[in-house]
């Protein structure tokens, strides 16, 4: 198959969503990943042999968790009081969920192989609603820290592997339409998440943001066990339990850097020893990482240039992508004064923009190919990441509107188009790896996202003055430049990359 495949990747990607994605003539796959063989009838519709059904009752687990994570973006300001944080600390609740699930992914692909997909998903599920519970009764922001990282624990498995029995079973010409369909309910998500927050902030206490997740999961968790196909596939052979060890400590030191610095919540002889543990357990993973017969994180798949321009590119893309979820409602409920209802409907035009990008962007590609499409979606998301540094009290909520519907559509369109051309060029035993490494280096983007939006308001506040709207304009124009940086990778890329997935080859 030669796919965050087309995924809306944390919070805000999800902005995915961001990463929905979204295919053609069928022919099996071959590959030693197998569906169930009584999946389908001949009345449920199929993409090449996998129930359509399947990948919405996969994504409800999206739809979870792209609830939660919009849900909490919307009521940080909030938490922020009810905890007497400052406001920008309270970050540490979103790269909290982001460094567990960077940390846990590289052992989902192994545990799913090794115990079957559909049983690891299932399992994952039930992890993320007893995190969800657990942050609905915490009373600090220590304590929701800690339970958003057993939220990330479940998440670490819970979307890579549904993307996995997804790609593992779809022949490749028909990818883009089985992730349209996989991610088309995750994109409701950012549509609820916020209005529904602002909602539950007007009449009850901030936990039943969490608490909301339980009937959502419950509900999933049915229709999986009904519907998911049960794939089979070859014994994993021996965990890396070395490579995940150095992996998992190189993860967190870049993190936990990234999130601290600049900000004072560490001293700085702790930040500096915190940088030699980085580069040490970075340097051992990868000399490890190339001598292992079976890595824990294949850095061998980068020779696949469409899987490498994917990667380092949405990587700059998520700079931007990860911080916007942070700085929007800090700008509109603390620099602004507006509610969290207000706000929270005012977002939701990004959810929408992603939406309706989904009925265009196959064809968009298919006529115009990924390297073209990645390019100018890419300048375009530079673009509107910057805009909302602009917005004052004084701004027509319907502008703020229509600049994050823009938003929604050049996001989606890019991330569709990224995480789909990933995977044009893996072979079919390389999907497990693939998927992995994409879902790590995914999250760490959005986290370190997260962590450079902070810092730039840090900088522009100086130390502990108020949040003006002011603050807010270096931040945005910063991550809108990180995100123009992407474009020195798809310019790479040659003019029919993918062209075997987007369909373009078989129109000219």
């Amino acid at each position: 198959m030669k796919d965050d495949a087309l995924r809306p990747e944390g919070p805000g990607e999800n902005p995915a969503a961001q990463l929905a994605p979204g295919g053609s003539e069928t022919a099996p796959v071959e590959s030693s990943v197998a569906p169930a063989a009584d999946h389908a009838t001949e009345a449920t519709p199929t993409l090449g042999g996998l129930s359509r059904l399947a990948p919405i009752a996969i994504a409800s687990a999206l739809f979870m968790e792209f609830i939660d994570s919009t849900a909490l973006s919307t009521a940080l300001p909030t938490l922020a009081r009810a905890f007497h944080a400052d406001p920008i600390h309270l970050k540490l609740a979103l790269t909290s969920y982001l460094l567990a699930l960077a940390v846990m992914v590289p052992a989902g692909g192994w545990i799913a192989d090794r115990y079957g997909a559909r049983r690891v998903f299932l399992s994952a599920m039930g992890v993320f609603l007893l995190g969800s519970v657990l942050c609905g009764f915490s009373h600090s922001l220590p304590q929701l820290v800690a339970a958003r990282i057993i939220q990330g624990t479940g998440g670490a498995m819970m979307v890579p592997v549904g993307r996995l029995i997804i790609v593992g079973s779809t022949p490749k010409a028909r990818l883009v339409s089985a992730m349209a369909w996989f991610t088309t309910p995750a994109l409701v998500g950012p549509l609820i998440g916020p209005p529904l927050a602002g909602f539950v902030l007007g009449i009850a206490d901030w936990p039943w943001i969490f608490f909301i997740n339980v009937p959502v999961g419950l509900l999933g968790m049915v229709a999986v066990a009904k519907l998911a196909p049960n794939m089979q596939r070859p014994d994993p052979g021996r965990f890396d339990t070395r490579g995940f060890v150095l992996s998992s400590i190189a993860i967190s030191a870049l993190v936990v850097v990234a999130e601290t610095a600049g900000v004072g919540l560490l001293p700085l002889w702790i930040e500096l020893g915190l940088g030699v543990v980085l580069i040490a357990s970075g340097a051992a993973f990868l000399w490890h990482s190339a001598r292992a017969p079976r890595p824990i994180l294949d850095l061998s798949l980068l020779k696949h240039q469409t899987y490498r321009a994917s990667l380092l590119g949405g990587t700059l893309v998520r700079l931007g992508v990860g911080a916007t979820p942070f700085l929007l409602p800090l700008l509109l409920q603390v620099a602004i004064g507006w509610s969290p209802v207000k706000a929270g409907l005012v977002t939701i035009a990004g959810g929408l923009g992603a939406l309706s990008a989904r009925t265009m962007t196959r064809k968009v590609i298919a006529r115009f190919g990924f390297r073209t499409v990645l390019l100018w979606s890419g300048v375009g998301a530079a673009l509107v990441a910057a805009i909302p540094g602009v917005f004052t009290a004084a701004t027509p909520p319907v502008l703020m509107f229509a600049t994050l519907f823009v938003s929604g559509i050049v996001r989606s369109t890019q991330f569709i188009s990224a995480n789909t051309i990933a995977y044009a060029d893996v072979p079919n035993e390389e999907i497990t790896r693939a998927s992995t490494l994409a879902s790590v280096v995914q999250q760490v983007g959005l986290s370190l996202g997260v962590s450079f939006g902070a810092l730039m308001l840090a900088i522009t506040r100086g130390g502990s003055g108020a949040l003006t709207p002011a603050r807010f304009t270096l931040p945005f124009l910063m991550i809108g430049a990180s995100t123009l940086l992407a474009q020195t990778v798809y310019v790479g890329l040659k003019r029919d990359a993918g062209s075997e997935i987007s369909g373009r080859k078989a129109t000219a």
